[in-house]
């Protein structure tokens, strides 16, 4: 209930995450491909690839999506935002473990 959004973000985060991932180790690569490699179905994979063109995480060329001129930063800034997700995950457990049952 309350925290249903929130996962339902998290696993859309993943698909994008994973969609980059092999955008950066297998460039340039098609929707079909990525379709095949990621076990997604095609119209997510297109909607990741329109996430993360928007983001400037990938390009598009000829051949199929490459990464994009903010993959660096986003890399270098990702595991601080990480962290900071965790911590927030560990005062949220602290509030509910504080709750009398």
């Amino acid at each position: 209930m309350l925290l249903e959004q929130i996962g339902t973000e998290l696993d859309l985060a993943e698909r994008h995450l994973i969609v980059l991932k092999k955008v950066i180790e297998e460039g340039p690569i098609g929707i079909l491909k990525l379709a095949e490699v990621t076990g997604m179905q095609n119209h997510k994979v297109r909607y990741s690839l329109r996430v993360l063109e928007q983001a400037n995480l990938i390009k598009p060329s000829a051949q199929g999506a490459v990464p994009g001129d903010a993959v660096p930063k986003f890399l270098q800034d990702f595991e601080r935002e990480l962290g900071s997700i965790n911590e927030k995950v560990s005062r949220i457990r602290e509030i509910e473990v504080s709750i009398p049952k």
